[in-house]
């Protein structure tokens, strides 16, 4: 199985980059819940095996890896609330939350692995963007497993406050029963007001 691999922090080592740290967001496409991201920095010689892209991870594997990546190596986590979501938009929320999960790393890195195909505006470090990058680079495969773990414990608390909307499997995506459940149940503070599935609920009988 082609994965994931050292090549791009290994190039930027070689450079003088020694703290390369790649980040990723996880919820950007949800009607509810934050956004999270995770920045990690990981020592060349204790990197875990088996990271990967997180979607093509079981949620068991994922559980595993993020316990080793939260032994083994430096992490910072950051989010974006549903208000901010709602203010700046999913886009600007996503990269706000990759800053904060960068400035809550122990030392400041020499190069930044993001991502994606943009540069967060707010971030003033070296930083390249690579599509695609949870496929390719093992820093940001690994971001993006402890993110989703994180974010998917973080959706199942709120579905045991928040019954019937499914939250506990779709993880607050647009499911069929989720979107039922909207219909049904109505809007939770913990729904994103400006995506329109819950902005029609919202304004439906204006």
């Amino acid at each position: 199985m082609i994965g994931p691999d050292y090549s791009f922090e290994e190039e930027l080592r070689a450079g003088g980059a020694l703290r390369v740290v790649g980040v990723d967001e996880v919820g950007r496409g949800p009607l509810a819940g934050p956004v999270l991201a995770c920045a990690v920095w990981l020592d060349p010689a204790r990197i875990p095996e088996g990271l990967n892209d997180s979607k093509k991870l079981t949620a068991r594997r994922r559980e595993a890896l993020c316990a080793q990546i939260l032994e083994m190596a430096e992490v910072g986590m950051g989010e974006a609330s549903v208000e901010e979501i709602d203010e700046i938009n999913i886009l600007r929320a996503s990269h706000l939350a990759m800053e904060r999960a960068i400035a809550a790393l122990g030392a400041q890195p020499d190069h930044v692995l993001v991502d994606g195909n943009l540069i967060p505006r707010g971030l003033t470090l070296p930083a390249t963007a690579v599509i695609g990058g949870d496929g390719r680079s093992v820093s940001i495969a690994a971001a993006s497993i402890v993110a989703k773990t994180a974010r998917d414990r973080l959706m199942w608390d709120l579905a045991q406050h928040y019954p019937g909307y499914g939250w506990e499997t779709n993880m607050g995506y647009p499911s069929k029963k989720h979107r039922d459940a909207l219909r049904d149940m109505g809007v939770t503070p913990h729904h994103r007001r400006s995506f329109k599935p819950v902005h029609n609920i919202l304004y439906q009988g204006e």
